[in-house]
């Protein structure tokens, strides 16, 4: 990995984090919180979606859909785990 495809994985992240604080109301770490849930999301949904099969094609878009989705699982995931 470059270091350009590296500082685009992060600015996806970063996005993707943004737009899952918006989605998962009523939980969230702050920008900068939820920032980082977004890279860690996109690394998981860089890594599950592929496995099981879900894609949604290639490019910008896609990428930040799929780096949304791992953040918001991520985010009820932790949502969850603070509850009990």
């Amino acid at each position: 990995m470059g270091l350009e495809s590296l500082i685009v994985f992060l600015i996806i992240g970063a996005i993707a984090g943004w737009l899952a604080g918006l989605i998962v109301t009523g939980f969230g770490f702050g920008l900068l919180g939820n920032i980082v849930v977004g890279i860690v999301g996109a690394f998981v949904a860089g890594f599950l979606f592929p496995l099981i099969g879900f894609g949604l094609g290639g490019g910008i878009i896609a990428a930040i859909i799929h780096a949304t989705i791992g953040a918001v699982i991520l985010l009820f995931l932790i949502k969850l785990v603070k509850r009990v």
